[in-house]
């Protein structure tokens, strides 16, 4: 079967691909809007879907709309309560016909495409679907989805067992932790159902002393939900404007709803484990991008195998909708192959978008050790090769690479991207080497897990090491990404280093890179000394030298 999925209900707009079975494609519209998260996560946007993202998973296997046997939309209409949408709840009525009427908006967009092929799969089953059927050895252990709301739930666990998914539980809204988490994200000063990420980073400056006036306010109920009462947030830190200079009240804030968030889980995960016993948790939702707790999950929790999608949040749900229907129809379902599931382009196209920007470039013979060598000179590498990756992590494919050694690099490549001082920079090690430097769950390819770096490696890569003595690290093995591994091993061999500074490829407030337009609007834009795209290098040096404009 060819099978088309869709998310489009609440925030980033993603669509992918399975043709029998397998993954093909998958892409977010952010990457070709250039509108960061595809739209705002409003009632209102139901109706705007992944248009181009849609049209390029078609392309990318040659088909045609006509040419697909179902559409996986990731939500299911008859499913929403309008009573327990929460704060948006007055909007639901809307955002529910959005839904229904998703079929015709789909034929409309895609000309050729027959409505009557459109199903709507329940967004949380399809959340779940993208961690237990893209996992390897797909449809295997218990699955544990919790984000900010579905039709009328905020998590959902169960398991995959004997061809057939089986729910255990799953906690109706209003009660929601990704919903929590949101809230606090805004009230400090940070946008919410985007920013949740920086509140977890400045956690790490904090001490949880709110922990005990939160443990009252969330608290699982014994049937493996949860309940969360009112929280006054005011009562507890001042609420921040973006302008505003964090304090330390708002550093322990997030400090002490991050490790409730992550005595939850443990709860949760328990109690599911409980009902299967289980060895592998596959984890998915908004939530599952919490690798702090994915980290306290691996370490204290129940079971020997943890995989989290790496397009954890909504955009994942176009994956899982489209592996649900395949799986419902029988047809053996292939491990995700990787995150590298988005554009790419040939060398002669690079060649051709270098030649329009009339760019001075050249093709070293060894690519790998050209990069190694202006890492070990501490330049800092725009790195864009092969297919972008889909989720929000940079993966070696839509990179910035910086010299770990520097500390200075942490300051630096904030700089270059205008984000927020405090948030830090990961790196990718060698797989061979990941166990020497760094404590954790190992490999780790997708960047969804902290580890915290050995005492003796610390001052060696301090621009890696988080305030708290961890890092988001990555692993790449031979098989994994032979290019990056190339690089590793050559920066390696020059600098005694097996770990390089990598963070994605975009500036404060954009999508990552996805095209060479992209890249070069950011080389551009940024002062970064190197550009490898492809088997090019365009040096900043060059072009000033040439009077060139990148």
């Amino acid at each position: 079967m060819r099978i088309l999925g869709i998310n489009a209900i609440f925030h980033d707009p993603a669509a992918a691909l399975v043709v029998d079975g397998a993954v093909v494609a998958a892409a977010e519209e952010e990457r070709f809007s250039r509108r960061k998260h595809g739209k705002r996560p409003v009632p209102f946007s139901a109706w705007e879907l992944p248009e181009h993202a849609a049209r390029w998973c078609l392309e990318e296997a040659g088909l045609e709309p006509g040419d697909l046997d179902a559409v996986a939309y990731s939500y299911d209409p008859g499913l929403a309560e309008p009573g327990l949408a929460g704060h948006d709840g007055h909007w639901e009525d809307l955002r529910t016909r959005y839904a229904q009427r998703a079929p015709y908006f789909l034929a409309t967009a895609l000309p050729g495409l027959d409505p009557g092929i459109v199903r709507h799969v329940p967004h949380h089953l399809a959340h779940a679907a993208s961690a237990a059927l893209a996992a390897p050895d797909p449809g295997r252990g218990d699955v544990l989805v919790l984000d900010g709301r579905g039709e009328a739930h905020s998590h959902l666990a169960g398991t995959y067992e004997g061809g057939a998914f089986t729910t255990f539980a799953s906690q109706r809204l209003p009660h929601s932790l990704g919903l929590m988490y949101e809230e606090l994200t805004e009230h400090l000063g940070f946008l919410r159902s985007s920013d949740e990420y920086k509140v977890m980073a400045l956690a790490s400056y904090g001490e949880p002393r709110f922990l005990d006036e939160l443990r009252e306010h969330v608290r699982t109920t014994g049937d493996g939900g949860f309940a969360i009462g009112p929280i006054d947030w005011g009562a507890l830190a001042k609420a921040r404007s973006g302008e505003d200079r964090w304090t330390d009240d708002h550093a322990d804030l997030a400090a002490s709803v991050q490790a409730r968030l992550e005595e939850v889980l443990l709860e949760l995960a328990a109690w599911t484990h409980g009902r299967s016993g289980a060895t592998r948790l596959t984890l998915a939702g908004g939530v599952a991008l919490n690798c702090v707790a994915n980290s306290r999950l691996a370490d204290a929790g129940p079971y020997r195998e943890i995989w989290v999608q790496p397009a954890a949040g909504d955009a994942g749900t176009a994956l899982g909708a489209a592996l649900q229907l395949a799986w419902d129809a029988g047809e053996p379902i292939a491990p995700m192959p990787g995150a590298a599931l988005g554009r790419e382009w040939t060398d002669e196209e690079l060649a051709a978008r270098l030649d329009t920007a009339h760019v001075p470039y050249e093709r070293p013979a060894d690519l790998a050790g050209t990069v190694a060598v202006a890492l070990a000179r501490d330049e800092i590498v725009a790195w864009f090769q092969g297919r972008s990756e889909f989720g929000p992590r940079a993966l070696g494919h839509r990179s910035l690479l910086a010299h770990p050694g520097n500390a200075g690099n942490v300051d630096r490549l904030n700089a270059v991207k205008g984000r927020e001082q405090f948030r830090p920079i990961a790196p990718m090690v060698a797989l061979r080497h990941a166990a020497e430097i760094f404590e954790g769950p190992l490999p780790s390819p997708y960047m969804l897990f902290v580890h915290r770096v050995r005492p003796e490696w610390r001052d060696r890569i301090p621009a890696v090491v988080h305030v708290d003595g961890t890092a988001r690290i990555q692993t790449v093995g031979p098989g994994d990404n032979p290019l990056v591994s190339d690089l590793l091993e050559a920066f390696h061999a020059r600098t005694g280093l097996p770990v390089v500074v990598n963070t994605s490829l975009n500036t404060a407030g954009r999508p990552m890179v996805d095209d060479p337009r992209d890249a070069l609007e950011c080389f551009g834009s940024a002062p970064v000394d190197l550009l490898a795209i492809g088997p090019y290098v365009v040096r900043r040096s060059a072009v000033y030298a040439s009077g060139a404009r990148a």
